[in-house]
């Protein structure tokens, strides 16, 4: 039966957060097109927000065969992607580990980054073994995510 009330200071500001700031786009800005792979619908709606506000076009995937899928499309009929970001795992159905493999022999210049929340995997710690030229780890930070993607994307091909 114990009420309790707590008396806060009004404002008329609207909260700002810190991943709500606006990112500097310097000129010259590298743009493409980048394919994100993730079983999880909310982890690809917040990873692809925050590429479109980089300025990148993003497609998604649900798991391996669809990135496959699209990732072969896109080679053949539409503008090819010049970055695919990929979940490490996928329950129920193929991960990145499987997926790049088969990517590599589509493209062997393919530009793909391995996502995962577990950073103690050893694909995480020796992910250019496995064929991937970056890793972010979960939760997405969009400074981190934007470094990386123009990091990778200014590296010449071959």
């Amino acid at each position: 039966g114990t009420s309790f009330h707590i008396y806060l200071p009004a404002t008329r500001r609207q909260p700002c957060l810190e991943d709500e700031r606006p990112v500097s786009m310097p000129s010259g800005r590298v743009t493409g097109r980048v394919l994100v792979m993730d079983d999880e619908e909310i982890v690809r709606e917040v990873c692809g927000n925050m590429l479109i506000k980089l300025g990148y076009e993003v497609a998604f995937a649900q798991h391996g065969q669809e990135a496959i899928d699209k990732y072969t499309h896109a080679q053949r009929y539409e503008s090819p992607f010049d970055l695919v970001i990929m979940d490490l795992t996928i329950p129920g159905g193929m991960g990145g580990k499987e997926a790049i493999l088969k990517l590599q022999e589509i493209d062997q210049n393919i530009r793909a980054v391995v996502s995962s929340g577990y950073s103690n995997d050893t694909i995480m710690a020796n992910y250019k073994d496995y064929g991937f030229k970056g890793i972010i780890a979960k939760p997405y930070n969009i400074k981190e995510l934007d470094d990386l993607v123009s990091m990778i994307l200014n590296e010449p091909t071959g």
